[in-house]
């Protein structure tokens, strides 16, 4: 599942044995390339604005706004993409 889309750019800020914290920033259209979470994990939304979410179900849209987190479990294979034409950032805190 290629795409000619741009990359979202993760910067990882804490890697212990407890938790992983990565920085997203995500340019215009950008998305993570799918993946799939080997942990529970938290976002917290830096900017408020829509993300697409591709899964193997289909896809569908999120609001997200500043400083409203949630969470989700490990294990759902996923394609996050940048649905806004600015910058879109958030914090994934990974719970090991």
């Amino acid at each position: 599942m290629s795409s000619d889309r741009p990359q979202a750019r993760p910067t990882v800020q804490i890697d212990n044995d407890r938790v992983t914290v990565t920085e997203w920033r995500f340019p215009p259209g950008a998305e993570t390339g799918w993946h799939e979470h080997g942990h529970d994990y938290v976002v917290v939304p830096q900017t408020t604005g829509k993300l697409e979410l591709e899964t193997l179900d289909g896809h569908t849209f999120s609001t997200l706004e500043t400083g409203v987190s949630y969470c989700r479990e490990r294990g759902v294979e996923h394609n996050v993409v940048n649905a806004n034409d600015f910058e879109f950032v958030f914090i994934e805190i990974e719970m090991k």
